[in-house]
């Protein structure tokens, strides 16, 4: 059974007063730097972290750990391009992670976000097309 809105709130809400101040702060920082670049993606809940969901597929995921907030995925061609300005950070595979004692970077969150709105929004594309190929192949 899928979880209400208000059920997802609720553990957003938990997740976020379980965390220390400096934590707090940093996960405020970066869901308010997520929702002022992707406006019409939608808070969710996965894989027991906050996420933001748009057209039906997860955007990004954003976590609090001891010392370090995490914003994933971090997609492979966005790494390529931007590698010099992730360079100050610590990065892997998939994930980038700001330290709790220096200020989110704002217009590299939305860098990051928008990036994988685009990739979304380009899959989806290409999966219609597809779909509609398929169709008239079978008419």
């Amino acid at each position: 059974m899928k979880p209400s809105d208000s059920e997802l709130k609720s553990k957003v809400r938990a997740y976020f007063a379980a965390s220390p101040p400096e934590a707090r702060r940093a996960l405020n920082k970066l869901r308010e730097l997520i929702r002022a670049a992707a406006p019409a993606a939608t808070e969710t809940w996965s894989y027991s972290i906050p996420a933001f969901r748009l057209d039906g597929k997860i955007l990004v995921w954003y976590a609090r750990w001891k010392n370090h907030t995490s914003l994933y995925p971090l997609i492979g061609e966005f790494r390529r391009a931007n590698a010099a300005e992730l360079a100050k950070y610590e990065t892997s595979k998939g994930t980038i992670r700001f330290p709790l004692d220096k200020p989110i970077p704002a217009g590299l969150v939305k860098k990051i976000v928008k990036a994988r709105a685009t990739e979304i929004r380009a899959k989806s594309k290409s999966r219609a097309g597809k779909s509609a190929k398929k169709k008239k192949a079978r008419a």
